[in-house]
């Protein structure tokens, strides 16, 4: 089933988000709601506080980040070519390294906003998977990009948190507007209202 997203001015979006345990109440059925709404809404990542669930729960699939990738330049500039695809239960950041770098992000609860965000090349996580068996990787790349701002979801932040106060500043209007819900999206979304 395909859920909505909450919009930016949803007050779970700013919550940091609960452990779960084993058995906890439709956790599958909600792992696959999550990967139905991540790709019916073209993303490549989706944390659990996005649709409306204040747990520690994210799913990624940065392979979508590559498709149609064919050039020699284009793979040598992502060393995580093909990416990955995973479910992060209950995660933690243990390291990040790397050179930071920037990239043009956006987030399904902000949408129609992106801003250049910088941050580390690899990140280190220690997380439980669906079986959840425990789980440390360390990851590169666009994939750590999107394992780090699907983790800020379950922390309370948002990409634009990354940004200057400055641009902020210049985004306060269009984010007034989309917590008003005067924003249009191809994708279902629950607005604070």
């Amino acid at each position: 089933m395909i859920l909505p997203i909450l919009a930016y001015g949803h007050s779970v979006l700013r919550r940091v988000a609960d452990d779960i345990a084993p058995g906890h109440p439709g956790l599958e059925a909600l792992i696959a709601d999550m990967w139905e709404t991540m790709y019916a809404s073209s993303g490549v990542g989706l944390a659990a506080p996005q649709v409306n669930r204040s747990i520690r729960l994210f799913v990624v699939d940065s392979t979508q980040m590559f498709k149609g990738m064919e050039e020699e330049d284009e793979v040598a500039a992502y060393p995580d070519r093909p990416g990955t695809k995973r479910v992060f239960i209950n995660a933690r950041v243990m390291a990040t390294a790397g050179t930071p770098w920037a990239f043009n992000e956006g987030c399904l609860s902000i949408p129609h906003v992106r801003e250049d965000v910088v941050r580390d090349g690899s990140v280190t996580v220690t997380y439980l998977d669906e079986s959840f068996q425990s789980q440390e990787e360390t990851f590169h790349g666009i994939t750590a990009r999107v394992i780090l701002h699907e983790y800020d979801h379950i922390e309370g932040r948002l990409f634009i948190d990354h940004i200057s106060l400055l641009k902020r500043k210049l985004l306060r209007k269009r984010l007034e507007e989309i917590s008003q819900g005067r924003v249009r999206a191809d994708y279902r979304m629950l607005f604070a209202r």
